[in-house]
């Protein structure tokens, strides 16, 4: 599987899991609705320090990328 899509994948599944909306997560970063709806799709590859703001989430980096 696509590394960007198995991120996306994690983001959204812990994203629900802590019942936050694509808005409201996306409002705590200061990023927009469709920036992290395309995260989520795998169509965008997040740099480094976007992954760390996703993993603010409290989730470690091997959740986002297992």
């Amino acid at each position: 599987k696509n590394p960007s899509i198995k991120l996306g994948n994690n983001i959204k599944r812990i994203r629900e899991e802590k019942q936050m909306t694509q808005g409201e997560f996306a409002e705590r970063r200061a990023w927009t609705r469709a920036y992290v709806s395309n995260i989520e799709a795998g169509k965008n590859n997040p740099t480094l320090v976007t992954i760390e703001k996703i993993a603010a989430l409290e989730v470690t980096s091997d959740e986002l990328l297992e």
